[in-house]
């Protein structure tokens, strides 16, 4: 069981500041930074796929204690969530879902990745947000398709990317809030760079007491990172994360409460060990990781009781670059994981308790890919690509995923065109089911992988240094959908099927605009059209304002999100099934004000954050509502 202490390292770094706190704050000049609102980027790779970028400062703009609110603004994405503080795992309190994937539960299209390394809930096969800590990351991922040449076995993912060293020397960051509901929240993190040495670490500490009776929520983390250069073109590294987190379920405010509130807890954590090398234009990465941490539901309905989930993964990811032939690059490498677990179903009398130890899934995919630049004039250049990703899994039959680019290049226009084959295998849910509902016997085993076949163009104008607009139209085909059933829903016998498929087609477009050297203003608007009336958390339209600048010495980011109607609840894998509730569109409006305090470092302030300013009425699921306008006063410090 972890145990650290939520206030320390924040507490000695405001000390280590104050002393001549007044002498100083006269003789620093005013700085001005203005980060970019909401998302740092639009990112378009040399393989013509696409990625928004969310780095630090619009974590910090944002005033983001998880991976939810770090990600609920950002176009083509949607959350759902229970309490300001936590995401209950064990139902409907804490997902993301991506251009309408990620909609299915057990077993998500979605999987998430820290540095690169698969970070979930293995024996489920889906995210637990509170796995994923956003203090001590300085980007997050969002890549909104299948992308072979960067990871597998998904339809789309969100990659964490923690800190590191920028500068010689030791560096270090604090913040300390409180506000509505007993919030306290508390982060810092210290990077350093002394001769071969390159290391990191942060800690995190969030604690409220909810909104509502019983919409409490605790998170805990600690991480840290260690690289040391061997010679010129030979480093080793390791890193570590520790999470330990509560959150429970306030409950639906139509029907009448349970006398105990039901609590989903997690606690997980993860090592990594690797080398990296370059030689000239030559590079490459090996690393080992294993995770592991479980996922604890209790206190559920009726007899159900306590559900107590263990999970590991393990495994290895091998990356090569290089150029072979002028303007070419290739890329490859193999990833392996191994994933596993077991589970206490505690139940209440007189319904029986029973355990269930779930087999190693094992999943092998070596990749290949390739770009090659042409130019066409002093102007214009194009750069094809292609490359596939092979998978062998220890249970389901092998399958591949193609995925082509093109994209046209200029300084200040860029046109892409991108195809890929996402593949999602079963995972060791299907293994769970069935030990529960025992007419299902093995007929997992028959199961094939989902696949997604994905097209996309877009894109990139510059019309001036200060304007920067996105375009991007896409076609997302669903096919072989698993779920399982029984007679007439499914063929006879009771078994698991893959069954049915369908589409999302949609649209995204960003603009951002800097419109002086102290103000900057981003719009991001999105919509979807699924084949499928009542696919869950996939709204028609949605729109994301953002707004950045300096009035005075305040610092001040105002961010607005709309979205349409959406049917809520995650979608069922049993045949037949059908979502049947909807949530009103919402309006909420966020905004952060900050005062610089030189005394206490470059990143010194103190701020206050308030969230939906407006006090709107809004929900994520029917009977949940989120808070009314709500506040934090805090203070950050830096050196």
């Amino acid at each position: 069981m972890m145990k650290f202490k939520h206030h320390t390292l924040a507490t000695a770094i405001l000390i280590a500041f104050s002393g001549n706190a007044q002498s100083q704050i006269a003789n620093v000049p005013a700085v001005v930074i203005t980060a970019r609102p909401v998302i740092e980027e639009v990112r378009l790779d040399a393989y013509s796929s696409t990625a928004a970028f969310v780095t630090e400062e619009q974590l910090r703009d944002q005033n983001a204690v998880d991976l939810a609110s770090a990600l609920r603004r950002t176009p083509g994405v949607q959350i759902s969530r229970y309490n300001p503080v936590g995401a209950f795992g064990g139902d409907q309190g804490g997902a993301v879902f991506i251009r309408g994937m990620g909609v299915s539960r057990p077993g998500s299209e979605i999987k998430t990745y820290i540095d690169g390394i698969p970070f979930y809930m293995g024996v489920w096969n889906h995210p637990l947000l509170d796995l994923l800590p956003v203090n001590g990351m300085q980007s997050i991922s969002v890549y909104k398709s299948p992308q072979p040449q960067v990871n597998g076995n998904n339809f789309a993912s969100v990659n964490l990317q923690t800190k590191r060293a920028t500068d010689n020397g030791i560096h270090g960051n604090a913040r300390l809030s409180v506000g509505s509901f007993g919030t306290v929240i508390e982060q810092a993190d210290l990077t350093g760079r002394q001769g071969s040495l390159e290391y990191s670490l942060a800690q995190g500490y969030a604690k409220s007491n909810g909104h509502r009776n019983n919409a409490d929520g605790e998170l805990k983390n600690l991480m840290g990172w260690v690289n040391v250069q061997i010679d010129q073109n030979w480093t080793a590294n390791a890193s570590f994360i520790l999470v330990d987190n509560k959150a429970r379920d306030p409950g639906d405010n139509r029907s009448a409460l349970p006398v105990k509130a039901p609590e989903y807890n997690t606690k997980a954590s993860m090592i990594t060990a690797g080398v990296t090398h370059q030689h000239g234009d030559w590079r490459g990465e090996f690393r080992v990781y294993r995770d592991s941490g479980e996922g604890n539901w209790l206190s559920q309905a009726g007899l159900d009781g306590d559900t107590l989930t263990n999970f590991f993964m393990s495994g290895l990811r091998w990356k090569e670059q290089f150029s072979a032939w002028t303007g070419g690059t290739v890329i490859a490498g193999i990833d392996h994981d191994r994933i596993g677990g077991d589970l206490q179903f505690n139940r209440l009398a007189p319904a029986p308790k029973a355990s269930y130890v779930a087999p190693t899934f094992k999943i092998t995919s070596p990749y290949i890919a390739f770009n090659q630049e042409f130019k066409l004039s002093n102007e214009w250049s194009l750069l094809p690509s292609a490359g596939v990703r092979y998978y062998q899994h220890s249970e389901f039959a092998s399958k591949s995923s193609p995925h082509a680019g093109l994209s046209l290049i200029s300084d200040k226009v860029t046109f892409f065109a991108n195809l890929s084959r996402g593949i999602n295998y079963p995972g060791l849910e299907t293994t769970v089911l069935s030990s529960l509902i025992a007419p299902l016997g093995f007929s997992w085993k028959k199961l094939s992988a989902e696949e997604l076949d994905h097209v996309e163009v877009g894109m990139k104008f510059s019309p001036g240094k200060d304007t920067q607009i996105d375009i991007s139209l896409f076609s997302d085909k669903v096919k072989n959908r698993y779920i399982f059933g029984f007679p007439p829903d499914v063929p006879p016998p009771p078994q698991f099927i893959n069954l049915g498929s369908y589409t999302n087609k949609g649209a995204e477009v960003a603009v951002r605009q800097a419109m002086s050297s102290q103000w900057s203003i981003f719009a991001g608007l999105s919509f979807i059209d699924s084949s499928i009336d009542n696919l869950p958390y996939t709204p028609k339209q949605a729109l994301t304002l953002g707004l950045n600048g300096q009035l005075d010495a305040f610092r001040i980011a105002l961010d607005a999100q709309y979205q349409s109607e959406v049917w809520a609840l995650n979608r069922a894998r049993t045949a037949g099934a059908l979502n049947t509730e909807k949530v009103s569109g919402f309006s909420v409006v966020n905004a952060r004000v900050a005062y610089p305090l030189p005394f206490l470092g470059k990143k010194g302030e103190v701020f206050v954050a308030v969230e939906n300013l407006l006090n709107r009425s809004y929900a994520y699921r029917p009977g949940y509502p989120m808070p009314g306008r709500n506040g934090q006063l805090g203070i950050s410090a830096s050196f």
